[in-house]
Formats: C-alpha cells, structure tokens, sequence
C-alpha cells in the first residue's frame, strides 16, 4: 500500500513538473530590438524614426500561445529620424517630453490566434497617458541555440496608433502632422 503511495505521489509530481515546463521566460535583447515608426508630414512625405533601449520580458505558454505575455519599455531619448533639429524637438515637451516622461511602456492584455494569425492587446503609455493598442505579430521564429548553449528567438509586431489619442504633438495639427502613426518593433528574446 506504501508503495503504491509513494508512486502516485511520484506520477502527481512528474505530471505537475511538466506542467510548469510548459511556460518559460525569455528577457528582450536591447541589442537587437528597435521601434520604427512613420508618420505623414504636411500631406506630401513620410517621415521615418526609431527608438532603441527597448528591455523587458515575455512569458511564452508553449502549450498554448495565447496564455503568454509581453511587458516591455523603451528610452524616449533614443528617438532619431536621422535629423539632429527635429530629433532635438522630439525630445522637447512638445512631444515625447523626455525629461518628464523618459520611457514608454507596454504591457500585454490578451494575445489571441486566429487561424494562425496572432494578434497581441496591451496597455500603451506614451507621454504619461495610457491607452489600449493592438498589434498585428508574425512569429515567434524557431529557437536557436548557440554555441554557449544560449538559446533564442524573436517575433516582429506592427501597429498603428492614432497620436492625439495620447496628446503627444497636440499643437500641430493633421495638416503638419498626420493623426495616424504606423509602427513595427522588433524584437529578440533570450531564454532565461
């Protein structure tokens, strides 16, 4: 009887092992991700920028996708359009005001998958103000494992958002600047 005990004690605790197997952590390499964005100025061009620093974690369900996870930041003073005037006015209270608001941040909310077609939800809070996006992802890739027995992955997400939803460049108009500010990130992650 004791011995049957103790085997069923081992079966429950192997079962439970494996069930927490199933989720793992990775950290956001900062070294291989960026935000890009692109938004319309004055009707007749894009302009192109990006944000680097970009930390954080994911939290994969490798039995079921849908239960993972994604919090993330980046530095605003990292954003560059390759145009040190305007750059410097982006870093100004004007915009992504860096001194009062020195990162931007996402958290997760839901991350659905329709047909294979994932689509990840969260909290977006850029310039003190937080709202909900909705992000269209492609991956994540396979893991790769290096040498050093590191192993990762990585997933690209785009998005669009509309600027005054957050008062960020509330005085220029969509006549200067365009409403609609389309994104992509990508992102490299790092099992932990």
């Amino acid at each position: 009887m004791r011995n049957r005990f103790l085997l069923a004690l081992a079966i429950l605790s192997a079962s439970v092992t494996g069930a927490h197997a199933q989720t793992s952590t990775w950290t956001i390499d900062p070294a291989h991700s960026s935000i890009n964005f692109e938004v319309r100025h004055l009707s007749v061009s894009n302009v192109h920028g990006s944000l680097s620093g970009v930390k954080g974690t994911v939290v994969y369900d490798e039995k079921d996708i849908t239960k993972s996870s994604v919090q993330a930041t980046a530095d605003t003073a990292t954003v560059s359009t390759n145009n040190e005037k305007r750059d410097t006015h982006l870093k100004s209270p004007d915009f992504f005001d860096v001194t009062k608001n020195p990162q931007l941040s996402f958290k997760s909310t839901s991350l659905s998958n329709s047909g294979g077609k994932l689509t990840l939800t969260g909290d977006l809070t850029l310039g003190g103000v937080t709202k909900t996006v909705t992000l269209d992802v492609d991956g994540p890739a396979p893991p790769q494992t290096d040498k050093q027995g590191k192993t990762r992955s990585g997933f690209s997400a785009s998005g669009k958002l509309s600027r005054t939803d957050f008062n960020f460049g509330p005085k220029f108009g969509e006549a200067v600047i365009s409403n609609a500010v389309k994104f992509s990130i990508d992102i490299e992650i790092d099992k932990q």
